[in-house]
């Protein structure tokens, strides 16, 4: 089988592409250029898609032995994904840039431009598990529950799980390592890379208000008196509780959460925990890991990339799912994605629009 090996320059897709290779494919790596300003995306541990990460991957071609490439993605990217993120923030949501990057890049662009050139997959460092089921090809959670990324990968098509590898998730990441170390790998002690890679230094709010600028409001409470102000709302999150400047503490002396945020008027509302509490999601735009089901479906969600899942039955019609939970979840944003799960089976994903 031709294999499309996408290598970050980091341990994971190293050795993925080593056991694609050792599994007897013909397999070829590609490293993905997705910064316009390919210096600045990484700071430390932070962030990826630097030119050192780029040398990396390609060394591990060399002692591999594969061909290696650089597709340049960026413009791509910055639209799909950087350009999304900074409108979502913008519009009072909250999103999830990697799973963003998964679907639009990773496994569209991609995906689409492998099949063109009669690969037959494409190979990550992922950890998810996919098994072949009586209805398809089905994506399971990774044997190592910490390094799991079946949340993130929850946007993908049945057309796209049949022309996915993920080598690693039946791999305890500590195992991976130790693997890439026998097989000569120089990036198997490299940091794995955290937060979003586009924002190298962790800063969100600094990223965003580069691109959005100043945009002043109030900080309210939820009779609407006026607590605060604020330089801009995307620099709030449904369920903060720290950095509020709130100047004085709640009559109850408890910490309050920002419990929603309005974008036109820039109002960020806060309150106690208790009333972060949702019992039904209301999600939009799903996309289906396999056969789209229909009516009331059991299932566990998760809202998070490293949550905990929830017990829910889900209700799907069309292009609207709505989930209630069996135990109410906190801090629930807009923009994230509600995952469904059938044991360690990902059931599909969708956009939450609403709360409640």
């Amino acid at each position: 089988m031709r294999v499309l090996a996408a290598m970050s320059g980091g341990v994971d897709s190293a050795v993925a592409a080593a056991r694609a290779v050792e599994a007897g494919h013909d397999v070829t790596g590609v490293h993905l250029a997705l910064s316009r300003n390919p210096q600045s995306y990484r700071s430390g541990a932070r962030g990826c898609c630097t030119l050192e990460d780029a040398r990396d991957a390609r060394r591990a071609a060399d002692v591999l032995g594969i061909p290696f490439y650089v597709w340049d993605l960026a413009e791509r990217f910055h639209a799909d994904v950087v350009e999304d993120f900074v409108a979502e923030y913008a519009a009072g949501r909250t999103p999830n840039p990697c799973l963003r990057c998964n679907e639009k890049i990773k496994f569209a662009a991609v995906l689409d431009r492998a099949i063109a050139l009669d690969f037959d997959a494409v190979c990550t460092g992922h950890y998810a598990r996919l098994v072949d089921g009586p209805a398809g090809r089905e994506l399971h959670r990774a044997v190592d529950h910490e390094k799991d990324q079946s949340y993130v990968l929850g946007v993908l098509t049945a057309e796209q799980l049949a022309h996915a590898m993920f080598p690693l998730g039946s791999t305890p990441k500590s195992a991976v390592r130790e693997e890439a170390a026998a097989r000569g790998l120089a990036v198997a002690e490299k940091p794995d890379s955290h937060d979003i890679c586009f924002v190298a230094d962790g800063n969100t709010a600094g990223f965003l208000s580069s691109h959005l600028g100043s945009q002043p409001g109030n900080v309210v409470d939820e009779a609407g008196e006026v607590l605060a102000t604020h330089e801009a709302a995307y620099a709030f999150t449904v369920g903060q509780r720290r950095g509020l400047r709130l100047g004085r503490p709640a009559a109850d002396g408890k910490s309050r959460y920002v419990l929603s945020i309005e974008p036109v008027s820039r109002t960020v509302t806060v309150g106690p925990r208790e009333h972060l509490a949702v019992s039904t999601i209301t999600g939009s735009t799903p996309r289906w890991c396999g056969p789209a089901p229909s009516g009331v479906v059991g299932c566990e969600v998760q809202i998070r990339a490293h949550g905990e899942t929830v017990g829910a039955t889900a209700w799907i019609e069309d292009e609207t799912v709505r989930v209630d939970l069996t135990t109410p979840a906190h801090g629930v944003a807009p923009g994230q994605a509600v995952v469904l799960y059938d044991g360690t089976r990902v059931i599909g994903s969708a956009t939450i629009a609403s709360t409640a």
